[in-house]
């Protein structure tokens, strides 16, 4: 069974992390699958200083730590400083280190120290040979498991490029390799103040990474795309999530 993860982009101050959690758990009592539900309390990395960013560290693990007991469900969430390392680590099952993080030294080892499973997603500048090293940092910081994530190279010009060998070349390195199959079709700034995407390729990204041997697969997922707070060109509405999933199954 392949390690599925998905969740709107930010946690929004409003009913939409429930309404993606309970549709997770029915897919995943129909199914048999044990979807992780990701959200991030705070987006640091927005395009524009006015983007919201989220509810903040507090009222985030909140709102996930009720998610996570209500709906019986694993939770993930990322990290942007070491210091966040240890609460987020008390609830969440897995914590992530962003793209643009990825060399963060301290950052990585402050996620081993505490996490129950790390999840690094692969720098858009970075090889997947570079991978290795941000792995190895996380391990020989006393990491008990690592994933590494695949969501595409950046050349400028607002675009994204998914060189899919590179998913080849990280299960070499790590038990579990994740597409990124929402970030990759994103468009980076591409709307000026906030970036763009092409949804209508996320399906063809999930698809093309099971041919080269992810057993991983990233989601963000909606109810309503066009009025999310973040990444919503590139995100999945939540209704067709079961059936992709069923595809990938």
């Amino acid at each position: 069974m392949p390690t599925i993860i998905a969740g709107p982009c930010v946690i929004e101050p409003n009913d939409v992390l429930d309404e993606v959690a309970r549709h997770i758990a029915s897919i995943n009592a129909t199914l048999g699958t044990n979807i992780v539900l990701k959200a991030s309390f705070d987006k640091a990395n927005r395009t524009s200083i006015g983007s919201y960013r989220g509810v903040g560290m507090e009222r985030g693990l909140e709102m996930l730590a009720e998610a996570k007991s209500r709906y019986g469900l694993r939770i993930t969430t990322d990290i942007h400083e070491a210091w966040q390392a240890e609460p987020v680590s008390q609830v969440a099952d897995i914590v992530q280190i962003p793209a643009l993080l990825s060399r963060q030294t301290d950052l990585i080892a402050a996620a081993a120290r505490h996490a129950k499973v790390v999840n690094i997603k692969k720098g858009q500048m970075l090889s997947a040979e570079d991978m290795r090293h941000a792995y190895i940092k996380a391990m020989e910081s006393g990491a008990k498991e690592v994933w590494l994530t695949e969501r595409g190279n950046m050349f400028g010009y607002n675009n994204l490029v998914v060189d899919f060998r590179n998913i080849t070349t990280m299960r070499e390195m790590a038990p579990i390799v994740v597409m990124d199959c929402t970030h990759s079709v994103q468009r980076p700034g591409a709307n000026g103040s906030h970036s763009g995407g092409d949804s209508r390729y996320i399906e063809s990204m999930a698809l093309a990474a099971k041919a080269f041997g992810a057993n991983g697969y990233f989601f963000e997922v909606h109810p309503t795309p066009e009025d999310a707070l973040c990444d919503g060109a590139n995100s999945l509405h939540i209704t067709k999530l079961q059936s992709l999933i069923e595809r990938l199954l």
